[in-house]
């Protein structure tokens, strides 16, 4: 049986992050659990102390129901190196489309995640590889990619 999961990520603003991938991936903010206010109404009933808990949302889930569930973690330090792990957003629609309209997909979605918060670092491309994709940070530096 396959291990139910959630992708976890740290940040200083999870707010913010919440904000910005929601509108990213197409997801919804989760709402608290049934019977609370707030997620941190439900955390202080299950005993957090309060110095522990964040506030605003910070919780993501794929409206559909098929993607994992999101948090973003608030912690103190900032991040310091490249990723080991990242998204990969597909928005260009795969292979059956020609290359220059994958490439226009690719980068009308980078300028619209540029005005959100995100930072253009390179396109990936290489002549004779039929493959366009744009590398981009998020709104504090965590690396993904546009394909």
């Amino acid at each position: 049986m396959a291990a139910k999961f959630q992708v976890v990520i740290d940040c200083k603003d999870p707010a913010r992050m919440t904000r910005f991938w929601a509108s990213a991936l197409g997801y919804e903010i989760e709402p608290p659990p049934k019977g609370f206010a707030s997620w941190e109404d439900y955390w202080r009933d299950a005993g957090v102390p309060e110095d522990e808990l964040g506030s605003g949302p910070d919780r993501l889930i794929d409206p559909s129901g098929d993607g994992p569930r999101i948090w973003f973690q608030q912690v103190d330090d900032a991040k310091t190196v490249k990723n080991r792990i990242h998204f990969d957003l597909g928005v260009g629609g795969g292979r059956n489309l020609p290359l220059e309209v994958r490439k226009q997909r690719v980068e009308a979605e980078a300028e619209r995640l540029t005005r959100l918060g995100a930072t253009r670092l390179q396109v990936l491309f290489e002549e004779g590889i039929d493959h366009y994709a744009v590398a981009m940070l998020d709104p504090e530096g965590n690396e993904f990619d546009i394909n």
